[in-house]
């Protein structure tokens, strides 16, 4: 098909079925760890940086800081997450992974790989590349826009 002839809105919802097809697909493979979604992006990117706040981690992951905290009490019960106290900051605390939360954060990222090698990695690596520059396009078009709503949940990884 021609460039030409693309029409925005029919890639648009084929993003969307695809953002759909992998999001589902990841979500079964994140429950034989026994996490849910949102459970592996806070795991996740908090392997990426510990000692965040909730604030924090809220905002990283485009959701909102009380849909956060139900996330993390559950987190801490469950023995993955721990909570410490920031000096000079009673209101606040970091947000550390245990060594169980490291573990399964590991093992969900091990899967995520896996996941994307079966997929995204099979295209070739000019492809790929092009896919990277135009995402990173379309996604700097799109913070340029106002943001209305709430955020939903999403898979971890940079942005």
């Amino acid at each position: 098909m021609p460039a030409e002839a693309a029409d925005p809105l029919r890639v648009w919802f084929r993003f969307i079925r695809l953002n759909r097809r992998v999001t589902a697909a990841m979500a079964g493979e994140l429950r034989g760890l026994g996490l849910s979604i949102p459970q592996f992006d806070a795991l996740s990117t908090l392997t990426e940086r510990e000692g965040m706040t909730q604030q924090d981690l809220a905002a990283r992951l485009y959701v909102t800081k009380g849909n956060v905290s139900g996330l993390i009490d559950r987190l801490v019960e469950a023995g993955l997450v721990e909570r410490r106290p920031i000096p000079g900051d009673r209101r606040s605390h970091a947000l550390y992974l245990t060594a169980a939360g490291a573990d399964l954060a590991t093992r969900g990222i091990v899967a995520q790989k896996a996941y994307v090698a079966r997929t995204l990695g099979q295209l070739p690596a000019q492809d790929i590349a092009d896919f990277e520059r135009l995402v990173l396009r379309w996604r700097d078009l799109a913070r340029e826009q106002p943001v209305t709503g709430e955020a939903g949940e999403g898979l971890s990884g940079s942005s």
